[in-house]
């Protein structure tokens, strides 16, 4: 059967349901009533609210919706007509349960399963258990006509699949926002970043090429019989020299590529583009040697040449070990966003001692209970000396895009701070900012 076929026969199909149904015009107007507001309405809270006023004000009946929780996958009370003993965000009560079909409690209410739409059950965000996403009871009511209880369950069906449409809406929303935030981190820590391979191929090219004229001038000066031994020690100096410069510049690269793996390998990570959301692969690390180590490796000669030093002297990381369950190559973007902007926003300031300083420092400290009694947090940070960040602005650091008023000058996007909140939300830490002696402290903390 071709689509348009297909088509045709619901139509008739549906022509005749609805004159078998022989709904009343109150019933026609409250279905009415309820797909014009219900394409009206955007916001998810009020359609709630609409989905048990039609009740009450087409039919005089109180209602209570219950819909399944994406966080928990639990029924909870969402929206009700009457303040009554309901509580919102409140499981229903124990007479109240899904079922295959509409049943009456002994207080009296009339309780509707809403169901989702079978085929698309599988692309909701959240799980569920046969195709419920809540339930409507409407009350106080006592065996109504069987004509008028089709009514509702009817009514019940149009409110779960207009829930369900509004879920996918939302979920394909957010998947969206996800893949635009994904471009920025790529773009931010793969893109950007990769781009000193330039400097790291350049250097190795005139190395390269510093050989090649070393074995013709030594080549040249051999056939004319001229190169002598104090030619020699000197040819082989220079040799030496030059394959030291490409032995380093070799280390370079391998670094950055390993580094460049380990974003690439996390950013392009499949399940993230599944789920619409960034995905943990998390195992036990050393957080100074596996995550800390490396970040700080791959920006040493940044920071030099910005006449940056690092002070470790009071890091507490050095002579400890730190094992943390993470995922080192989003907890490792974390470091290089916190060591990138000590590059670029790092400032001489001058100690009570009259003495200059430009330095970061980095470090971790155990803080117990924190995260309730018996889960203790890990506090890791990243200090820089520097004028400090305004009050008012210290509240808006982590939001996207924000950037505060004392860095304007300076090339940025806004977007590493918000990755960070983002990349240690999801280990279930936080992020916060200090203004403290000589500068500014970014941290995170997570648990232990």
């Amino acid at each position: 059967m071709g689509d348009t076929d297909y088509i045709i026969k619901r139509v008739e199909d549906k022509k005749s349901d609805y004159r078998n149904y022989d709904f009343t015009e109150e019933e026609n107007n409250a279905l009415k009533t309820f797909f014009d507001l219900a394409q009206e309405i955007d916001d998810i809270e009020d359609f709630y609210k609409l989905c048990v006023a039609i009740p009450e004000y087409f039919f005089n009946l109180q209602a209570c919706l219950y819909i399944v929780d994406p966080a928990t996958n639990a029924l909870l009370l969402i929206a009700k007509t009457e303040a009554g003993d309901y509580k919102l965000h409140t499981p229903p009560p124990e007479e109240v349960r899904p079922a295959d079909k509409p049943y009456y409690t002994k207080k009296n209410s009339l309780v509707l399963t809403i169901r989702g739409k079978e085929p698309l059950i599988e692309e909701l965000p959240f799980k569920v258990e046969d195709d419920v996403l809540g339930i409507l009871a409407i009350y106080p009511v006592r065996d109504l006509s069987e004509h008028r209880e089709l009514f509702f369950q009817k009514y019940a069906n149009r409110i779960g699949f207009n829930i369900h449409n509004r879920f996918l809406v939302k979920k394909n929303i957010e998947h969206l926002k996800f893949i635009r935030s994904l471009v920025a981190d790529i773009e931010h820590n793969i893109i950007v970043p990769n781009m000193v391979y330039k400097l790291f191929l350049k250097g190795l090219r005139r190395k390269i090429e510093k050989n090649i004229e070393l074995e013709k001038d030594f080549a040249n000066k051999s056939t004319a019989g001229l190169c002598d031994t104090a030619c020699m020690n000197n040819f082989m100096k220079e040799l030496n020299d030059n394959n030291q410069g490409l032995a380093s510049e070799l280390e370079n690269i391998e670094k950055h590529y390993k580094n460049m793996s380990l974003f690439i390998e996390t950013l392009f990570r499949k399940s993230h583009f599944d789920q619409g959301r960034l995905s943990l692969r998390t195992k036990p690390c050393d957080m100074k040697k596996d995550v800390l180590q490396p970040q700080l490796e791959r920006y040493s000669e940044q920071l030099k040449r910005m006449g940056i030093s690092i002070d470790d002297r009071i890091s507490g990381i050095p002579d400890s070990e730190i094992i943390t369950v993470v995922d080192v190559g989003l907890i490792a973007q974390v470091y290089a966003n916190l060591f990138s902007n000590a590059v670029k926003y790092t400032q001489e300031i001058i100690a009570e001692t009259g003495e200059k300083k430009k330095y970061i420092s980095y470090g971790h400290e155990m803080i117990r209970d924190y995260f309730g009694p018996g889960k203790d947090g890990v506090k890791f940070n990243v200090f820089s000396t520097g004028p400090h960040i305004a009050p008012e602005e210290r509240g808006r650091l982590f939001d996207e895009e924000f950037r505060a008023s004392n860095v304007l000058t300076q090339p940025g996007t806004g977007h590493g701070l918000s990755f960070i909140k983002h990349a240690v939300e999801i280990h279930g830490g936080i992020v916060g900012y200090e203004a403290t002696q000589y500068g500014n402290n970014f941290y995170f903390i997570l648990p232990k």
